[in-house]
């Protein structure tokens, strides 16, 4: 072997170090638990239905609220899946990151040897972490001012880079690990800097993605009081309406996506299903507000067209875009003018679609959820719908894919994710073609 050269244990992909820069970057395994169904697969045949997850809070009592209704993951059961004594050791965000990453590690069939683990990463992102844990235990110590009766588990619980850490020591991974937070492009940019860790050799595969568990008082009524959540109450499943006239404010949802990105050879040489090619990524900052979006949408089409530079992909050769389209007035309406801007006459060529109309908005986790649906969207040939758009926007002019799934073989897409704070990240995806 040449002096330097790498061989990733007994699957014999040798790599020099003078190519390491040309790594290329694919999705070999998903795993899901979402508003739309605790697996992958569930997932998707819901994306593909068209239904909503979007139903009244159950999480807690939101009458003094102005929303009452929210994307909850249902029927799950952390002590049953993971075991009471694990599961109490962690806040309900990173029990949906652990039982996801297990199931797209499963999926990937990853190999269990010692040497390919070594340098294999936990990349998992959360724009807000541990919050229910937070809550939880102010409620019950400052009443009585027991800051002594915190317990042990409390600061290991919280941390939004404990979900990274469980998924690394459950499954003996022992690369890069750890969190990413960029708000709502929490989840895009974990694909980035996983994107680059194996690109630049420094890891062989990245576990990555994201999770988040807000449906809780504190936080939605953080958003409430902002006037960012639809109040469309009396009809939940019909609340969430990306680009549609009528949209009044983002739905919350909670759950968790994680994918298992590896180098290409590699993931050949084992005889791997791939899902998609992750081709790049573009990223940019507003400048402008910590959480209105640039009305000029300057950041957000710096972050499309760095994607597309970056991947050396000309924007003729893309045919979906995931859009961000979080079902709010601003937000929606400077995505769209920023598609247009970046594709110019190739954008009425294009198919748009908000799956965030089905699963609600994950914030740090909405990257992952929404790379989960564009990439199995390439493997299956079928463009997620936009639902609940029943009065087009007269200034939003672009195809959403309105309410019905579409049969559609598209060899490249891009998801897009926004943030508070101005976070803009498109992430590039390419359907794969196993070589001859």
């Amino acid at each position: 072997m040449e002096r330097g050269a790498c061989a990733w244990g007994r699957f014999g992909v040798v790599v020099s170090p003078h190519v390491l820069e040309k790594r290329r970057v694919v999705i070999t395994g998903i795993g899901a638990v979402t508003p739309l169904g605790n697996t992958r697969d569930a997932f998707w045949e819901a994306l593909v239905a068209g239904r909503s997850g979007v139903a009244l809070i159950t999480a807690y009592d939101s009458s003094k609220l102005h929303t009452h209704i929210a994307a909850e993951v249902k029927n799950f059961d952390a002590d049953a899946v993971l075991g009471r004594k694990e599961a109490r050791r962690m806040d309900r965000y990173a029990h949906f990151a652990v039982v996801a990453a297990a199931e797209a590690l499963a999926d990937a069939n990853f190999p269990a040897d010692a040497d390919v683990r070594a340098r294999t990463g936990s990349i998992v992102a959360s724009g807000i972490g541990g919050i229910i844990t937070v809550e939880d235990t102010v409620i019950a110590v400052a009443p009585n001012k027991a800051w002594d009766r915190i317990s042990p588990f409390f600061v290991p619980m919280l941390m939004s880079n404990a979900a990274a850490a469980h998924i690394s020591m459950a499954h003996g991974l022992r690369g890069p690990v750890f969190s990413v937070a960029s708000a709502c492009a929490s989840s895009n940019d974990a694909f980035a800097v996983a994107f680059d860790k194996i690109a630049l050799g420094q890891a062989i595969a990245i576990v990555t993605g994201g999770s988040e568990a807000t449906v809780m008082p504190t936080a939605m009524g953080g958003f409430d009081s902002m006037k960012a959540l639809s109040r469309r109450n009396d009809e939940p499943e019909r609340a969430s309406r990306p680009f549609d006239l009528q949209r009044d404010g983002f739905v919350l949802g909670e759950g968790s996506a994680i994918l298992v990105l590896e180098e290409r050879e590699f993931a050949l040489a084992r005889g791997a299903r791939i899902y998609a090619e992750v081709l790049g990524y573009g990223q940019s900052g507003d400048a402008y507000h910590i959480a209105q979006p640039d009305p000029e949408s300057q950041g957000v089409i710096l972050a499309m067209r760095r994607a597309l530079e970056n991947s050396g992909i000309a924007k003729e050769s893309v045919g979906y875009v995931n859009a961000h389209g979080t079902s709010t007035p601003l937000g929606d309406l400077a995505e769209s003018q920023a598609i247009e801007t970046v594709f110019g006459e190739h954008a009425a060529k294009l198919a748009v679609s908000s799956t965030k109309s089905m699963h609600g908005h994950l914030l740090g986790a909405a990257g992952a959820v929404e790379a989960t649906a564009t990439a199995l969207a390439l493997y299956h040939g079928i463009l997620p719908p936009t639902i609940n758009y029943e009065f087009p926007d007269p200034e939003c002019r672009l195809d959403y894919v309105p309410n019905v799934a579409r049969d559609a073989q598209v060899d490249v897409a891009i998801s897009n994710g926004f943030g508070f704070g101005g976070h803009n990240t498109t992430v590039v995806f390419a359907r794969h073609v196993i070589p001859a």
